[in-house]
């Protein structure tokens, strides 16, 4: 056998471990995508023989520990730039089927990237114009007033209304519902 065919015979064995892992957990075929399959991939053909895989606990422990710091630190770099780049704010509302809760997410967007902000639990309340307009004040100030040049909500009658009262209470915000077809 040739050196080529030795090394189009172990990527296909890698394709098939790699693909069996896919296929067992139901992982998208676009993950393959990700900027971080090439490094896992790089990474693992670094290591050692001996180098034993990862278990459950260091995955959904340390691991995960230090994956979430760095997104913290990523996140808080991020609104450092706000002042500079300024940002929209994205709102939309969603129903958990099961539970029968409702939830409404915020997310901050600008040109140098987006991020998820906040889940709030809206069950328990009265959302009408008024709670909405509260929410939404709410979340602007923890942002900064000064920050944030657009709103995004969703096109529901009273979180119209409440963007509306929004943009008349803050001048410089532009809000605008999402237009679904």
């Amino acid at each position: 056998m040739t050196l080529k065919g030795m090394v189009k015979g172990t990527r296909n064995m890698l394709g098939r471990y790699v693909g069996k892992w896919f296929y067992d957990k139901g992982i998208p075929f676009d993950a393959a995508n990700s900027p971080y399959f090439t490094p896992m991939v790089n990474a693992i053909q670094r290591a050692r023989p001996k180098v034993k895989p990862l278990t459950t606990y260091e995955l959904s422990g340390p691991i995960l520990d230090e994956e979430v710091e760095e997104v913290r630190k990523w996140i808080k770099e991020y609104k450092q730039s706000w002042p500079r780049i300024s940002i929209t704010l994205m709102s939309d509302g969603w129903l958990n089927k099961v539970s029968k809760k409702e939830f409404v997410n915020f997310l901050a967007y600008s040109l140098k990237s987006k991020a998820f902000l906040s889940s709030k639990d809206v069950s328990r309340t009265k959302n009408d114009a008024n709670f909405y307009v509260r929410l939404y004040d709410q979340i602007v100030e923890e942002v900064g007033d000064k920050h944030v040049v657009y709103f995004i909500t969703d096109n529901e009658r009273t979180c119209v209304s409440a963007g509306s009262k929004l943009m008349d209470k803050m001048k410089h915000l532009v809000w605008t519902p999402v237009l679904r077809t």
